[in-house]
């Protein structure tokens, strides 16, 4: 019997396929909520914190569901993309992309965030002195400094995607070669007794896991012995 069979591999490749997206699409767009979240003095800070954090809390299937009525036919999001002539979302592998970054947010922005409250107000008034622009400072002297928590935003951001569940069953369903990720593919192992693939999936899901966490730690060790 071979370790993964044809089917397995689709789910494995599809499963590294949104996660890199996810975790691409998450850290262009949590740079700079993370960065306002960070230097704002806005009322509305704290409010928009809690709502970036709240699938920290939120059941994964709750938040399938609503994402699930929200994307779908009869949804606002659902709607106006019909009256675009748009493919509508749900059991798409781009619906799989949109709920994984809503529900994977708070992994990569809370790292960011905390990082960029590291480096202070100084080095970026410093820089300011010397004549640097907005963008020159943040790419020049505020990411260099943030980077160990970009990494980990980044570790954390791949790996929370790639053991989702509940979300990809509400808004993906498990389509073969368009929805059906490794968790999925697990789930349908263990459904049908077939204990022994299940327990191959769940040690590949393990071994990307850890596998990116030792990654992240030995990167930071070297930055460090480096600094």
């Amino acid at each position: 019997m071979a370790l993964l069979t044809e089917p397995d591999m689709e789910a494995l490749g599809l499963t590294l396929r949104l996660a890199s997206t996810v975790t691409v699409l998450l850290l262009l767009l949590g740079m700079p909520l993370a960065w306002w979240l960070a230097h704002t003095r806005s009322r509305w800070r704290r409010p928009l914190a809690a709502v970036v954090a709240l699938p920290l809390v939120l059941p994964p299937t709750v938040l399938g569901f609503y994402l699930l009525m929200l994307l779908g036919p009869n949804g606002v999001v659902g709607r106006t993309m019909a009256a675009l002539g748009l493919a509508a979302l749900p059991f798409t592998f781009k619906g799989l992309v949109v709920a994984s970054m809503i529900y994977s947010l708070p992994f990569v922005v809370q790292p960011l965030h905390n990082a960029f409250e590291s480096v202070g107000r100084r080095p970026l008034e410093v820089a300011a002195c010397l004549r640097a622009g907005p963008l020159d400072r943040f790419f020049s002297v505020a990411l260099p400094l943030a980077w160990p928590g970009v990494l980990t935003a980044a570790v954390l951001g791949f790996a929370h995607t790639v053991g989702e569940f509940g979300v990809v069953l509400m808004i993906g369903g498990n389509i073969p070669g368009q929805t059906r990720v490794l968790s999925m593919r697990i789930y349908d192992h263990v459904q049908a007794g077939e204990y022994h693939q299940a327990n191959v999936l769940s040690l590949c899901l393990l071994v990307v896991s850890f596998a990116a966490l030792l990654a992240m730690s030995l990167l930071r060790t070297r930055r460090q012995a480096h600094d």
